[in-house]
C-alpha cells in the first residue's frame, strides 16, 4: 500500500497548484523522501515542469486509466532523485466522454492505486496529485483516490468564496464515497507583503481553516514563474530565491506534520 496520497486541488486556476506540486514534491525528495507526482490535469503543466514532454501519449496516466499500460510502465524518473512522475497529455481531456457508461469510473484511479499487483507504489512515502483546475471527473477521481487534501489558496479578492464552493464538493465527496478524506493544510500563495489584501486574506484563511493554514507563505516571485518554461522545479533554477526557500520551508511544516500524525496513530 503506498503512503500518504494527497490531491493539490483549488477549481480555480492560477493559484499556484502545479508549482506547488512540483516544488513541495522536489522539496521532500531533497530531504531523502521518495515521492511520486501523478499529473491528472490534461494541460500537463505538472509533467512539463518536471522536464517531460506532455506529448508522450505512451507513458501517461491517461493510458494506465483506460487499462493501456500498467502504472509501473507509465512511471518515469525526473531530473530529481527520489521524486518519480506519471505524466499527462491532452488525450486525458476525453475520459469523460469516453467513460460515460462506466458506473464506478470516478473509482478507476483509486482502484489502480489499491490494486496488490501495483506494488510499484509501495516505496513512495507520498504521492501527490495534481488536480485540474475544475470540479470535473478527473477531480473528482482524485479526491476518491487521497486520503489527504493540500490546498493552495491566492492571496487576492474573492479567495475565500471560491474556497466555499470546493469545501462543499469536498463534504459531498466525504458522504458518499471517500468518508477518510480530509483536508492537509491550507497552503497561502502569491503573498505581496505591500500589499494591504494579502494580509486580510491571511487572516480571514487563518480565522476560517485554523491550525490547517501552513504558516509558510508562498510569496509571488518572478523565479517561480520562469521555472517552468525551463522544464525544471524554481528549487533547481534558483534555489536561493524567496519562491525556492519558501517551499524548503512548506516541505520541513509538511514532514513535521506526518511525524505527528505517525506519533498520534502509535
Amino acid at each position: 500500500m503506498a503512503g500518504s496520497i494527497i490531491s493539490v486541488i483549488n477549481q480555480k486556476g492560477g493559484v499556484g497548484k502545479t508549482t506547488t506540486v512540483i516544488n513541495l514534491a522536489t522539496a521532500l525528495a531533497k530531504k531523502g523522501k521518495e515521492v511520486l507526482v501523478i499529473d491528472l490535469d490534461p494541460q500537463g503543466n505538472a509533467t512539463t515542469g518536471l522536464g517531460k514532454s506532455n506529448n508522450d501519449e505512451d507513458k501517461s496516466i491517461y493510458n494506465v486509466l483506460i487499462g493501456k499500460k500498467s502504472a509501473q510502465d507509465a512511471i518515469q524518473k525526473s531530473t530529481v532523485p527520489g521524486l518519480d512522475l506519471i505524466g499527462s497529455n491532452v488525450n486525458l481531456s476525453g475520459l469523460e466522454v469516453e467513460t460515460a457508461n462506466d458506473a464506478n469510473r470516478a473509482f478507476l484511479l483509486k482502484e489502480i492505486l489499491n490494486k496488490e499487483s501495483n506494488s510499484c507504489f509501495n516505496k513512495y512515502e507520498n504521492i501527490f496529485i495534481d488536480c485540474p483546475p475544475s470540479l470535473s471527473l478527473l477531480t473528482v477521481m482524485s479526491l476518491v483516490s487521497a486520503n489527504e487534501l493540500l490546498i493552495p489558496l491566492q492571496t487576492e479578492f474573492f479567495a475565500l468564496e471560491g474556497i466555499t464552493q470546493l469545501v462543499k464538493t469536498i463534504d459531498r465527496i466525504k458522504v458518499s464515497l471517500n468518508p477518510r478524506l480530509g483536508i492537509r493544510g491550507v497552503l497561502l500563495t502569491m503573498f505581496d507583503k505591500r500589499n494591504k489584501l494579502s494580509s486580510q486574506v491571511d487572516v480571514e484563511a487563518r480565522k476560517h481553516f485554523k491550525d490547517k493554514v501552513y504558516k509558510t507563505v508562498v510569496p509571488r516571485n518572478v523565479r517561480l514563474s520562469e521555472a517552468p518554461s525551463h522544464g525544471m522545479p524554481c528549487l533547481i533554477y534558483d534555489k536561493n530565491c524567496s519562491g525556492s526557500k519558501s517551499y524548503i520551508n512548506l516541505a520541513e511544516e509538511f514532514i513535521s506534520q506526518s511525524n505527528q500524525s505517525m506519533g498520534s496513530a502509535a
